[in-house]
């Protein structure tokens, strides 16, 4: 009893110094450095940018928990999603989901998306095949093939080559905070370290403003 009590009194100090046990993430075991720090697109915010491929199984996993984290997201954190075009398969899907956002349908169809290549077991190969999907959530299907590969979609793809570059990312997901860190992985502890480091950042910010 008096081991338990010595425990919670510890406890208690650490709580109110302020240290917690999620202060326990190691750069280099838990996450990483970015190799070259990169811009953020909102400067003062801290930027949270998710590298995903909808074909991807760790991605798909990984989802739950990130659409969670999301609820709760505080007014300076700006959070983005990159799809990954690093292989012509992946930039296929990648059209695919900046195509709805040009359509303003990304809502409907990100999660069914992925719904449909890991439990439905569709390989959404063509883009043909995509448009057809996508009209089942209301999607003009001409509209869909004017803007797949127009010059618009392909200036993204084209971003989104470069900042994968930039990271020297290998593969996905792999979600970088503020330019700085890179984190992998595919469960909630993926997301407690995205947290730690946004708080990180937080931090840092106040002690230089």
């Amino acid at each position: 009893m008096k081991t338990l009590r010595l425990s919670l009194f510890a406890t208690s100090v650490l709580l109110a110094s302020g240290v917690t046990f999620a202060n326990t993430f190691v750069e280099g075991k838990d996450y990483k450095l970015a190799p070259q720090v990169g811009k953020v697109d909102v400067p003062g915010k801290i930027e949270v940018r998710e590298f995903f491929w909808y074909g991807c199984p760790h991605c798909h996993t990984l989802e739950p928990y990130m659409q969670k984290w999301l609820t709760t997201l505080p007014n300076d954190v700006n959070f983005l999603r990159t799809p990954a075009a690093m292989n012509p398969v992946w930039e296929l899907h990648a059209r695919a989901y900046y195509t709805s956002e040009a359509l303003g349908m990304r809502r409907k169809v990100h999660l069914p998306m992925f719904w449909v290549m890991h439990e439905g077991r569709q390989r959404m190969g063509s883009q043909q095949e995509i448009a057809q999907f996508y009209t089942r959530y209301g999607a003009d299907i001409n509209k869909f093939n004017s803007l797949f590969n127009s010059f618009s979609i392909t200036g993204k793809i084209n971003q989104s080559k470069q900042l994968a570059a930039h990271y020297q990312l290998s593969g996905v997901p792999a979600i970088v905070v503020n330019g700085k860190y890179i984190v992998q992985g595919e469960n909630q502890r993926t997301v407690d370290i995205v947290q730690f480091l946004v708080d990180k950042e937080r931090n840092a910010m106040k002690k230089a403003s």
